[in-house]
């Protein structure tokens, strides 16, 4: 097989990059650590006191010793809700791991944000944690811990289709697909919140601690009249022993997590995908070197060859179409062992068949109809697709208009649309307009989407952006008989640029879960081929339909 060869040089520009990069790669991993501690740790503490683990060691104590645990949407409502104190996390912890050998999705509310008390992203990113169990066909275990929903902001996490309701709907879907689902109630469980364990295969709960309700003592006094505490209502005893809405009592967090580590132990297995795997080999440029290959400015140019070189397996790439639509590079090849086809946006300037010379990371006619076609093909043949955006959108003007560029860039976005085999997208740096659809971004249904720590999402940069709202607004102006003066034209341009920089920033698109994580790029192998991994576990595939797709 062809192999790709480095052209790098370990000079001043690549140590640059490389310090640029693990700087904010430090800076990451410190906003990491404080979130990891959710409400703080007097918060956690305090639950220690109450005979309590906090949320992040109850599954370090269910996954499998020194195993990978994939944390998912560490960074959901960072910035958001800090006119309650904000919510670190979302109040949720959600990822994959292995207990006993098997992969499972694991959810746990922190009890130290807002008592485990469910906002807007709280809501989405549990449906997400939902989504990815059912396509991949992974076991799930709720560990519950939550005051149910914000009330400040229940308009915008009950009613609607989206809303808590959702998660109860997919329990129900999920057990009727065979998935497992297992509960334990670890803290309260309350209102419709309640639903989520009982609707579970299995529901456990730990004595003193563990409780479930529709309503709570205080709203029952008040409902009703009656007065009663929380543990004689919806205890431990009562729930296992007269209303039997639980199925055993634990005495402690440990023990219920070993009796849930005992119940994973013994399901059975399924049928596999059967996605191509032989035996790894290491890239054959260190992937610790894509520090030095990215550039600290995602408008600058770089060679993505480079990029992939460092994530495949022995730099084995067998290219489609190298020669033709080469803003776009696509290819078959091996990461960690599995077979994965690989689309790509080329970052560097490159010739066209005529001759003439392309922007990188745009998308013009030729390069939209090979991705297309590239799709169908890893469809056809069952190869999972690793999409790398790194995109500014597909070409304007009058010469690529004539040429049908939007019925070229439509084929190539009905081909990801359509596309049955597993996908898997890393945002390395740029994903601006109709780019981030036809290369894979969030609504095109990735398996798993990640993100470097420098990319940015929108629909346009923020240079372009605010020069097109100048011009909109000197146009309105204009026709009122009024102008602006250069000052204020600098300042309208520096507004809107300060507002694009915050909102393309990745961590804005984290927060609100564009993206699964924010991942290092050095760990881009070892995340990918767990991606496939899970994926694999889902046999089900359908037969490849492209739809109206013209040629």
């Amino acid at each position: 097989m062809p192999k790709l060869h480095s052209k790098v040089k370990k000079d001043q520009t690549f140590h640059k990059r490389e310090d640029f990069y693990k700087e904010i790669i430090r800076k990451n991993r410190s906003l990491q650590e404080k979130i990891f501690l959710g409400g703080g740790k007097n918060a956690i503490e305090k639950l220690h006191t109450r005979n309590k683990l906090h949320c992040r060691e109850r599954i370090d104590l269910l996954i499998d010793k020194d195993s990978y645990f994939m944390e998912l949407g560490l960074f959901a409502g960072y910035g958001m809700y800090e006119e309650y104190g904000g919510a670190p996390s979302s109040g949720t912890i959600f990822g994959i791991g292995k207990i006993h050998g098997r992969n499972c999705v694991i959810v746990a509310n922190d009890a130290t944000v807002k008592a485990g008390a469910w906002f807007p992203i709280t809501c989405k990113k549990n449906l997400r944690a939902q989504e990815i169990s059912m396509e991949n066909r992974l076991p799930i275990i709720y560990l519950v811990d939550s005051a149910g929903v914000f009330l400040p902001m229940q308009d915008e996490i009950f009613p609607d289709k989206e809303h808590f309701g959702r998660i109860f709907r997919n329990n129900a879907v999920m057990s009727s697909m065979g998935i497992p689902q297992i509960a334990a109630i670890m803290g309260p469980c309350v209102a419709g919140g309640a639903y989520l364990p009982i609707m579970s295969d299995e529901a456990l709960i730990v004595e003193g601690t563990g409780s479930i309700f529709l309503a709570g003592s205080h709203l029952v006094k008040a409902a009703i009249g009656e007065k009663i505490d929380n543990e004689s209502l919806g205890g431990a005893t009562v729930t296992t022993e007269i209303s039997g809405i639980t199925d055993e009592k634990m005495k402690d967090d440990k023990e219920c997590i070993a009796k849930l580590r005992e119940l994973i132990s013994k399901l059975g297995h399924n049928q596999l995908a059967g996605f191509d795997r032989i035996e790894s080999r290491k890239p054959s440029h260190n992937e610790k070197e894509i520090y030095g290959v990215l550039p600290e400015d995602t408008s600058k140019p770089y060679d993505t060859y480079e990029l992939i070189g460092r994530i495949i397996d022995d730099g084995d790439f067998d290219e489609y179409k190298p020669n033709y639509g080469k803003t776009i590079i696509t290819g078959y090849a091996r990461i960690d062992g599995w077979a994965v086809g690989i689309v790509a946006n080329q970052r560097s300037i490159v010739k066209s068949k005529s001759g003439e010379m392309q922007f990188g990371g745009v998308i013009y006619s030729d390069s939209a109809d090979k991705g297309a076609r590239f799709i169908m093909n890893c469809n056809q043949r069952k190869i999972p697709i690793l999409f790398l955006q790194d995109v500014t959108g597909f070409m304007v003007g009058s010469r690529s208009e004539h040429g049908g560029i939007i019925k070229d860039g439509a084929k190539m976005v009905n081909a990801v649309a359509n596309s049955v085999v597993p996908k898997i997208t890393i945002i390395t740096g740029n994903s601006y307009g109709a780019g981030n659809y036809a290369m894979c971004g969030k609504a095109y249904d990735p398996r798993f989407i990640f993100a470097y720590p420098n990319a940015q999402i929108a629909v346009m940069g923020g240079s372009q952006a605010s020069n097109v709202l100048l011009d909109i607004k000197v146009g309105q102006l204009k026709k009122q008989g009024k102008e602006l003066t250069e000052d204020q034209k600098k300042v309208f341009l520096e507004e809107i640029h300060n507002r694009y920089d915050e909102q393309t920033n990745v961590l804005y698109a984290a927060s609100r879960l564009w993206v699964d994580e924010i991942i290092d790029p050095k760990d881009t192998r070892k995340i990918v081929s767990y991606c496939i991994e899970l994926a694999n576990n889902n046999p089900e595939i359908k037969k490849f339909n492209p739809g109206v797709i013209q040629t």
